[in-house]
């Protein structure tokens, strides 16, 4: 049964553009005073579901193509913030331990 959903689902190439538009719709609540920061991800997901749903229509496989698109806009966010600010601040730490 879950496998002949799970193997239903194709990437559409039209979800690619939702990614960076995540990206800019986060950024923008991440500087919304009022918005607490648990809140952005679902605000993103309901954002990418509802995006991906209008667009491929609101059947699995568009529902899913949101899940993803808004999974690859958080991870690559978090892969960019990790990388390379972090990794600054985490030198800055150790040289000051020094």
């Amino acid at each position: 049964m879950i496998e002949n959903l799970l193997s239903g689902i194709s990437i559409d190439p039209q979800v690619t553009v939702l990614v960076p538009v995540l990206w800019v719709l986060g950024y923008a609540l991440k500087r919304t005073p009022h918005i607490p920061d648990w809140l952005i991800i679902w605000i993103l997901l309901l954002v990418g579901v509802g995006a991906s749903g209008w667009t491929l229509g609101f059947d699995f496989n568009g529902i899913a193509n949101g899940f993803i698109a808004t999974g690859a806009a958080i991870t690559t966010h978090q892969s960019v913030k990790q990388t390379f600010f972090e990794r600054v601040n985490d030198r800055n730490k150790r040289d000051k331990k020094i």
